[in-house]
């Protein structure tokens, strides 16, 4: 089979990090355009791809077979519906889409189309956390009972994005928080059933939530808490950028997606895995080490287009995290338990 066609949309961070990832890191796929946003003809011009001016434009050519969404949350759903709808496979920059409703539109539209769809947990690629869902899955640690997530990043909201603190985009825990909600179901292989929440700011001025703290339960009984904010005094705590504490019938995790994976079975902790450094200041965010974790999830869509099956990561993983996410929300807003199920 040729190699599979792919257009992004969106011109920004994410969408040069996927140019980065396609053109370097996947020998049977080839960007063919880009469109969406004040970059797009310059981001086109460093990959030597054609820039359209609308997505439209993109979405009705025949030589692109998928598109790579990576746009301000709140236009995902109408972006992924109509690239579908032209029988393109989507991969949707997380979160999926900014309501349940919607993450089902796209869900139906791919499965009447009969393409593909799938979102870019990132973190699910990364070494360590390979690694424990590995060891998860051999019985290591046995059966999982309680999770404790973590997700800090410090220095305020003025550090994200600005399009990020638009209410139409939600908030950090949907934005940042998402890939802690799906690592809780992959981890598990379970739902999270409940979800008690206070969901706040820390910064006087801002539009949106950038603290939260909740409470969680899954649907095999695993207890769960996850403390996210994107505004404590930095440089935050040591090793919680995203890392987790698990308690397992039979031993213990702690795990720190960007820096140590250690396991205790046996009185003693013991060092499993260390994910290299990204180098921020010198080769910067298309640093190898960080595009490692996108080129496995881009091969893994690429290849499941190829051979003609559901890719890892579904429309379905999604959905259960933005339902989650929402979750939260509405107990901070209602001061309730919410369920789930």
């Amino acid at each position: 089979m040729a190699s599979i066609g792919i257009g992004i949309i969106g011109s920004g961070f994410m969408g040069r990090s996927y140019a980065e990832a396609i053109t370097k890191y996947c020998s049977e796929a080839e960007l063919k355009a880009i469109t969406g946003g004040s970059r797009a003809e310059q981001l086109s011009n460093d990959y030597k791809v054609d820039c359209e001016k609308s997505v439209d434009k993109l979405i009705a050519r025949d030589d692109i077979a998928a598109v790579f969404i990576a746009t301000p949350h709140h236009v995902h759903a109408a972006q992924a519906v109509a690239a579908a709808d032209k029988g393109k496979h989507v991969m949707i920059e997380k979160p999926m889409a900014c309501s349940v409703a919607q993450c089902d539109q796209i869900i139906q539209a791919c499965k009447k189309a009969g393409v593909f769809c799938s979102i870019a947990f990132t973190q699910r690629s990364r070494k360590c956390n390979l690694k424990a869902k590995k060891l998860i899955d051999e019985g290591e640690i046995g059966r999982i009972r309680q999770i404790m997530e973590f997700q800090f990043i410090g220095g305020g909201l003025t550090k994200f994005p600005a399009w990020q603190s638009d209410k139409e985009n939600l908030g950090i825990l949907f934005g940042h928080g998402i890939h802690n909600f799906d690592r809780l179901r992959w981890f598990t292989g379970a739902e999270i059933s409940i979800v008690y929440a206070h969901c706040t700011s820390l910064e006087a001025d801002s539009k949106v939530e950038g603290t939260s703290m909740l409470l969680m339960k899954l649907t095999d009984g695993t207890s769960a808490s996850f403390w996210s904010s994107g505004q404590l005094p930095e440089p935050a705590f040591p090793n919680k950028q995203f890392s987790t504490m698990i308690v397992g019938e039979k031993g213990l995790i702690d795990l720190d997606a960007y820096g140590e994976l250690r396991i205790n079975t046996s009185g003693e902790w013991k060092v499993v895995t260390t994910q290299e450094p990204i180098d921020w200041a010198g080769k910067g965010f298309l640093d190898p080490v960080r595009m490692a974790s996108y080129a496995k999830y881009c091969l893994d869509f690429i290849e499941a287009i190829k051979g003609n099956h559901e890719p890892s990561i579904t429309g379905w993983d999604g959905r259960q995290a933005v339902a989650a996410a929402l979750g939260a929300y509405e107990s901070s807003q209602t001061g309730k338990v919410v369920s789930l199920s």
